[in-house]
């Protein structure tokens, strides 16, 4: 005899005590375990010698090089996916408070033109090559939005508009973190060697690059003005996601294979950043209402925040993922060559 269902009340009591006993743990023991090695990778860039490389690179290479010698830690995988995810929006919002809302204003146009610039030529050129190379169609789509858009994000939010297999789905996002970061850090190491100023660096490294954390990871060595502007210019290609998506849908539902239920999500995140930039530059009686002291020990916080993401990205680099994908792989290593000296070109 089946048991009565319980009351509404006495339901969702029972899903807290069930979440509290196993997913809080994993919670907790995954943003520890971010912590930890983002303090690690804080150590290390504090020793002379090793500081070139900044805390966020080593945070990466910390945890890619743990994800190659133990695998991932599937135990703590909710929490360090809060950690990738959410925690990393955090910080962008808070990274917002340093920038002032005149900038916004100043270059939110032409910053807008050189995303909408870099997301049709990474697209279109990526379907190209992987034409010209044989390479599967499919997984190349997802590589191409997700160098021009923002890595890994892009194509989990487009992988259910496109209807594309969870296979090529995860092997995207593993590639995109594979190139993505060797990339980002080698931006770190010919920082110091380019003619360009840190707003223009900053550009460039936000409107060419692959992850939101990728564009972190570059400018943040340039200084916070730099990594202010390219979190701006990174955050106007996640916005062009929402207009991408309406396009895909459109094409797959005149193609009949959109799927009815399928959603889109909206940044939210993106109006955080411009509310705390507002925030941060309102000024009240000549004196802004945020003190300049205050200001730089929530950014020292978003920094090591944004360390505890770079985490999660590390653990996501896996060097068995480029067995088998080696053509749209191929694809996107030039596309994304090609793309870097074009915004270069623009910054």
């Amino acid at each position: 005899m089946a048991e009565p269902a319980l009351p509404k009340s006495q339901e969702h009591v029972h899903r807290l005590v069930r979440w509290t006993q196993h997913s809080l743990p994993a919670t907790a023991g995954g943003v520890a375990f971010t912590f930890v090695i983002a303090l690690i990778g804080y150590g290390l860039a504090s020793v002379p010698g090793l500081g070139y490389l900044g805390q966020l690179a080593w945070a990466i290479l910390i945890a890619a090089v743990y994800r190659q010698l133990r695998g991932y830690p599937e135990r703590l995988r909710i929490g360090i996916q809060f950690t990738a995810k959410r925690l990393l929006r955090l910080a962008i919002i808070l990274y917002g408070l340093k920038l002032n809302i005149g900038v916004v204003f100043q270059q939110g146009l032409g910053l807008m033109l050189r995303d909408v610039i870099s997301v049709v030529f990474a697209i279109g050129l990526t379907l190209l090559i992987a034409k010209w190379l044989k390479a599967d169609m499919s997984l190349s789509l997802l590589l191409g939005i997700g160098t021009g858009v923002c890595g890994a994000a892009a194509i989990a939010a487009v992988s259910p508009i496109v209807k594309a297999k969870e296979k090529d789905t995860a092997l995207g996002a593993g590639l995109i973190a594979f190139l993505g970061t060797i990339v980002a850090i080698g931006y770190t190491l010919v920082q110091p060697l380019l003619p360009l100023s840190d707003t223009q660096y900053g550009i460039w490294s936000g409107v060419s690059l692959h992850e939101i954390a990728h564009v972190a990871l570059a400018a943040a060595p340039a200084g916070e003005d730099a990594l202010a502007i390219s979190l701006l210019a990174k955050l106007g290609r996640v916005f062009l996601l929402v207009p991408l998506s309406i396009v895909l849908m459109v094409w797959m539902k005149r193609t009949g294979r959109l799927q009815s239920q399928t959603r889109m999500e909206f940044p939210w995140f993106l109006l955080g950043f411009i509310a705390a930039s507002l925030l941060g530059s309102w000024e009240f009686t000549g004196q802004p209402i945020i003190p300049l002291p205050i200001k730089d020990t929530i950014s020292q916080a978003a920094s090591f925040i944004l360390a505890m993401a770079m985490v999660g990205l590390g653990l996501n680099v896996h060097l068995k993922d480029i067995r088998g994908a080696w053509r749209p792989l191929l694809a996107m290593a030039i596309t994304t060559v090609l793309l870097i000296l074009l915004t270069y070109a623009m910054a």
